[in-house]
């Protein structure tokens, strides 16, 4: 194996690691347990649960045979809090720019295995590749962490009456997507930190610097 490519070892190792990470925040888009509200409300005969996503919520009802009704409801901005709709946003952005980070370090890599000469070359795309990536591990974490403060903070969701839930839900708590999140925010930070740390090969620079009094003579 040349130089050149055990010099990208990490850089092949990162973008493994950035197509796992993409392909778990893409999904934790779509997941609805972000937050769980457990309905206290006693015009209710069925105890239910609300799973709240960032872009639809599904009421779990269960009944004396201890069987489960769900239904889903798309949101309407109208209602929906400051956190949700900036999470929606950022969710999306981290999304654009980890796709984008992956653009680069295809490129990055690619010239690695061309050889190509110029240190730039291999140099920018890989410092982009970083540079999206970490980017959008910020994006993703700051969804992440501010939906675990409205959780701790108890901040209420208040539901439209046409959706036939509690107009404000009871005891919440953090759902399963928020380990699926967090965990891509930490692969993408990984990631971004192997883009980062690539080096152009010394050894490469001093036998081209070698070669060339031989070229000119």
């Amino acid at each position: 194996m040349t130089v050149e490519v055990q010099s990208a070892n990490r850089q092949v190792a990162g973008f493994a690691i950035i197509t796992i990470a993409w392909i778990f925040s893409s999904t934790s888009m779509g997941l609805v347990e972000w937050r769980v509200c457990h309905m206290d409300d006693p015009s209710f005969s069925l105890s239910s649960v609300v799973c709240v996503g960032m872009w639809r919520f599904c009421v779990y009802s269960h009944d004396s045979n201890f069987s489960k009704a769900k239904r889903c409801h798309q949101y309407r901005n109208t209602f929906l809090p400051a956190d949700i709709r900036t999470a929606q946003h950022l969710l999306l952005a981290a999304s654009a720019l980890g796709f984008l980070g992956k653009a680069c370090a295809i490129l990055g890599l690619r010239n690695v295995h061309l050889r190509t000469p110029e240190e730039d070359g291999a140099r920018k795309p890989f410092i982009m590749a970083g540079t999206l990536t970490i980017a959008a591990c910020a994006c993703l974490s700051i969804a992440a962490f501010w939906n675990c403060y409205s959780v701790m903070n108890e901040e209420r969701i208040y539901f439209p009456l046409s959706f036939h839930v509690p107009f404000q839900p009871g005891s919440q708590e953090m759902g399963s997507t928020m380990v699926v999140a967090l965990l891509s925010a930490f692969l993408l930070l990984l990631s971004g930190i192997f883009f980062l740390s690539y080096r152009y090969p010394l050894k490469t620079q001093e036998f081209e610097l070698a070669l060339r009094p031989e070229k000119q003579s």
